[in-house]
């Protein structure tokens, strides 16, 4: 009896054995493909990497309160709902390269646009060194040292940008430093429309 027991056994382990050494392939199949198609809506221009579904857009900023972030002000919720005039909420952090980049652009637009920022999980010390050597362009700061804050708000990375409109409804957003273009053709004419 034993004898026919093990043939039949056998077969049945061979073919789990060859179902598990084919997985990986059919994963990576299904990976390739997945990243040949990102590819082709990139190349075609209907993917783009930083368009990342916010879900706070065109909603009311989410409930928070963040301390003071040397050398300024702390902010809340309370105080973009109380506005009446558009400003530009930054996430920004001092070990972020790309924060780094947009800072030029960030100073040479405050004049235009009221930005404040918030320090997405970084030392005080740090953030506030970084603002000190790059330039401050904000009319405010907040340290949201946990990051829980930018969670609320959809953040997935820094910089990040939020244009909130009067009422602290939140109009705008995008994932990637700020660019003169983008500045020029999207943001400012946004916040104008915002104002009257």
């Amino acid at each position: 009896m034993s004898d026919t027991a093990a043939p039949s056994s056998r077969p049945a382990s061979t073919t789990r054995r060859r179902l598990l050494m084919a997985a990986p392939l059919v994963v990576a199949g299904a990976a390739g493909v997945g990243f040949w198609r990102m590819l082709s809506g990139m190349t075609q221009g209907s993917f783009d990497p930083h368009d990342i579904h916010v879900p706070v857009l065109d909603r009311p900023v989410p409930d928070f309160a963040l301390p003071n972030q040397a050398p300024s002000q702390g902010f809340a919720a309370a105080d973009l709902r109380a506005l009446t005039r558009p400003v530009l909420v930054n996430f920004f952090a001092s070990w972020c390269i790309p924060c780094v980049a947009e800072m030029p652009m960030l100073n040479a637009l405050k004049d235009r646009l009221p930005i404040w920022g918030i320090a997405y999980k970084d030392k005080p010390d740090n953030a506030a060194g970084f603002v000190r050597r790059a330039g401050n362009p904000y009319a405010r700061i907040a340290g949201d040292l946990p990051g829980l804050t930018a969670i609320d708000w959809g953040v997935s990375g820094v910089p990040e940008s939020f244009l909130i409109g009067p009422g602290g409804i939140i109009r705008w957003h995008t994932a990637a430093p700020l660019g003169e273009d983008t500045i020029r053709d999207t943001l400012l004419p946004l916040a104008a429309s915002l104002t009257r």
